[in-house]
């Protein structure tokens, strides 16, 4: 066997690998994400008033009335979670979650370096779901192999 020919071997049996491994980065940052925005939605009505203050005085959201947003921002923050957790409606729910993101991180003008950092973090992860898809252990993909037999990623 050649250099050549073993050389390709071995990058197809590496590459074999990481695709066996894709499906499980792919959910782990759905999981990550789906966390953070649910625990915040938790917070928000655990102590509703400290919520509607916040909205009120601290969050600038752009066209919307304090209170509306806070009742928007915590629906958001409590249902989107949970369908990119399961990989249903991924791609909509991704982009939906990185718009909710990018309005929190401009909303509040005292978020620290280390929050932007964490809010860029975030919408990246978002970002991957929105064009790689939520992979192969999403309803997604199983819905779409199931009944329209075509491979979704």
């Amino acid at each position: 066997m050649s250099l050549i020919s073993k050389t390709s071997h071995l990058y197809c049996s590496a590459t074999k690998m990481l695709n066996i491994a894709s499906p499980i980065l792919d959910i782990i940052l759905r999981i990550w994400v789906a966390k953070v925005f649910f625990q915040s939605g938790l917070t928000k009505i655990q102590s509703w008033d400290t919520t509607m203050m916040l909205f009120q005085y601290e969050y600038n959201v752009p066209l919307i009335p304090p209170e509306a947003a806070a009742y928007l921002g915590t629906a958001a923050e409590l249902t989107l979670p949970i369908l990119l957790l399961v990989g249903l409606i991924s791609r909509p729910t991704a982009l939906a979650l990185f718009v909710f993101n990018y309005i929190a991180m401009i909303s509040y003008g005292d978020i620290s370096p280390a929050g932007i950092n964490d809010h860029y973090m975030w919408g990246f992860m978002l970002a991957v779901t929105f064009f790689h898809g939520p992979g192969k252990l999403s309803l997604d993909y199983w819905l779409c192999h199931k009944f329209f037999n075509q491979q979704s990623k």
